[in-house]
């Protein structure tokens, strides 16, 4: 009962700052992530960093586990419950809610920025709006994003574990694939 109060006060409050120029802006940032996170692998690829590796691998993991997760839970989308007719939506999306594939996929990401201090104050900000939408948009109740960044954050921590064995292996994959064993210094530093 507790949740479902603080889900539709969190409605009630982000409806307060519905506007058509709003609703364009967090749909944009939704998808905004398709460009975002191919763009921060590339800063990491020429910044030498070898944890470019990492990045693809747990985005990959993110995504998987957001899904599997959204596959056992199967709750509705808010904007798709009749009892919740009255929150601002511009449309609905397909799928699940529980949990925000957006929050499990991108809050785990940000602890791979944490050495280049300004990628990483960028990134936060644009994470807190993108999470912010979802809500907004009415495609998740806060509850769904507040588990996404937690489940995030325990499978990053996870995966933060196995960092070397993750970068070592596709290391191994990515020059063999590429013939640059020569060049193994390319990706000396292991930042994270």
């Amino acid at each position: 009962m507790y949740l479902s109060a603080l889900n539709a006060e969190a409605f009630r409050l982000v409806g307060y700052l519905a506007s058509p120029q709003l609703n364009t802006v967090m749909a944009y940032l939704a998808e905004s992530f398709y460009l975002v996170l191919p763009a921060i692998a590339i800063y990491l690829y020429y910044k030498k960093d070898r944890n470019v590796f990492l990045f693809a691998v747990s985005a990959v993991a993110l995504v998987v586990i957001g899904e599997l997760l959204k596959l056992l839970v199967q709750e509705p989308r808010p904007c798709s419950v009749s009892d919740l007719s009255w929150i601002n939506h511009v449309g609905c999306e397909a799928g699940f809610s529980f949990p925000s594939n957006h929050a499990t996929t991108l809050t785990g990401l940000a602890f791979l920025t944490k050495n280049y201090k300004y990628l990483r104050i960028l990134y936060i900000i644009w994470l807190a709006l993108v999470l912010f939408g979802r809500i907004y948009l009415g495609q998740h109740y806060l509850t769904d994003v507040i588990a996404g960044m937690a489940i995030s954050t325990v499978a990053m921590l996870a995966l933060l574990r196995l960092k070397d064995r993750i970068n070592g292996t596709c290391w191994r994959i990515y020059a063999s694939v590429t013939g640059v064993l020569k060049i193994r210094d390319r990706f000396a530093t292991n930042k994270a």
